[in-house]
């Protein structure tokens, strides 16, 4: 199959007023050359009968790289994004900035605008950010995504002075630029986008919106009539389906101890419906179920028989511990770290069905792949209780349907002497100033 060919300067191509902040120039995503693909709205092709056994399963888009070129704290970082990430590091170094680059990321991927994305956005330009010519600041961020396509790498320049609007997207694909938009008139609030046609004409040009992914809304402008543009569909198809599938789980104990109304049996971030979503998963999922209650009971310092909930007069659903012999704990009696822990378990353990989070309803679950984002991941956990976590997570991920970054201050209390080559798929990103994630 021949490479399209790279998008070329022309008498014709919108030109930037000035590079937005120095962006470097975007290196080659890899040397695998993606299969022939229809249009992306169309089924995949199914394998003849005799082939079925010894075909592959077609892998999950999801975010392999993350890049940090400026963002708050972090210069010219780069984060490597396994099935399973850990972002260790002391106060300071950074940790919950990658989570919220990626918490960003994903939803601009979803379409969001910028405002709602960035609610403080001079937080996240470099304290040592210097205005350009044009008296811009700002910062730039960025991702590898995989998938059947192979490794497609998103960039974004966002100027947050002297006004918040991209000024600077760009999606590349084996060293192919795809889609490149950039600001050509500071008073205009649009930027000229051009991607990739390969048909009587090899660019389609045209103004977009400066304050959304444009990567997202190509789906609207770009019909696939040509193999150019269905490539440039299949690209952004991927890293917008990768983007999407986050869930970010920060469980609150204090909330969680109260029983709750019944409502959509779908857990909130927060985790403040715990009960009611025991009530549901336990008699919708028995195996599931059986794997919560052994996980807990293997973190725990007394009997653990089963984990339950029950609707109590008024309709409220209170959760509770069976402790054998007739005795039940209410949640509300649990500490800190014994709620974190089941919380974080019951989220690895179920999946996008019963997460709250908004997916990719256009695309089979499975084709997708949830990346659940943790911060603090160790919390209030003792030793025991983050070991266990860490190596259920090693066997959730293992499955391929869901994913986990999470934060820890040590990744040596989490994983201990042997941990981490005994839990499959993990990646240990250091973040301290000569760490490898500063690389």
């Amino acid at each position: 199959m021949t490479v399209p060919p790279q998008l070329t300067p022309g008498s014709r191509r919108p030109r930037p007023s000035a590079p937005p902040f120095g962006a470097a120039p975007v290196r080659r995503s890899g040397d695998t050359v993606p299969e022939p693909r229809r249009h992306p709205s169309d089924p995949p092709p199914r394998a003849a009968p005799e082939d079925e056994a010894a075909a592959p399963a077609r892998p999950r888009p999801a975010v392999t790289e993350l890049y940090l070129s400026a963002y708050a704290g972090l210069r010219r970082t780069r984060i490597p994004v396994g099935p399973l990430t850990l972002l260790a590091g002391p106060s300071g170094s950074g940790r919950s900035t990658v989570l919220g680059a990626y918490a960003a990321l994903a939803a601009l991927g979803s379409g969001t605008s910028l405002e709602k994305v960035f609610t403080d956005p001079a937080a996240c330009v470099p304290e040592t950010a210097r205005p350009d010519a044009q008296q811009r600041r700002g910062f730039r961020i960025g991702c590898t995504v995989d998938g059947p396509v192979g490794p497609v790498r998103l960039d974004l320049a966002v100027q947050v002075e002297p006004a918040l609007r991209i000024v600077g997207e760009r999606l590349t694909w084996q060293g192919t630029t795809l889609l490149e938009t950039a600001l050509s008139n500071p008073g205009r609030r649009f930027v000229h986008a051009a991607w990739h046609t390969a048909g009587a004409a090899p660019v389609t040009r045209g103004a977009l919106s400066d304050d959304r992914l444009t990567t997202a809304m190509l789906p609207l402008r770009v019909g696939g009539r040509t193999q150019g543009e269905q490539r440039v569909l299949a690209a952004a198809e991927q890293v917008v389906v990768a983007l999407r599938s986050v869930y970010a789980c920060e469980p609150r104990p204090a909330a969680m101890r109260a029983p709750v109304p019944v409502s959509s049996g779908r857990l909130l971030s927060g985790c403040d419906n715990l009960a009611d979503v025991l009530l549901r998963t336990r008699t919708e999922c028995a195996i599931r179920h059986g794997l919560l209650v052994s996980a807990v009971r293997e973190a725990a310092l007394r009997p653990v028989h089963d984990v339950f909930a029950e609707v109590r007069p008024g309709g409220l659903v209170e959760a509770l511990l069976d402790r054998g012999a007739g005795r039940h704990t209410p949640l509300a009696r649990l500490g800190d770290g014994e709620l974190r822990h089941l919380a974080l378990c019951l989220v690895l353990l179920t999946g996008p069905g019963v997460l709250e989070f908004d997916p990719a309803a256009e695309v089979p679950h499975a084709y997708q792949s949830l990346t659940v984002l943790a911060d603090s991941l160790d919390r209030d956990l003792d030793t025991r209780q983050l070991r266990g976590l860490v190596t259920l997570a090693g066997r959730a991920v293992s499955r391929g349907h869901i994913r986990l970054i999470g934060t820890v201050r040590d990744a040596g209390e989490a994983l201990g002497a042997d941990g981490a080559a005994a839990v499959e798929g993990l990646t240990v990103v250091d973040l301290t100033p000569d760490g490898a994630g500063n690389g």
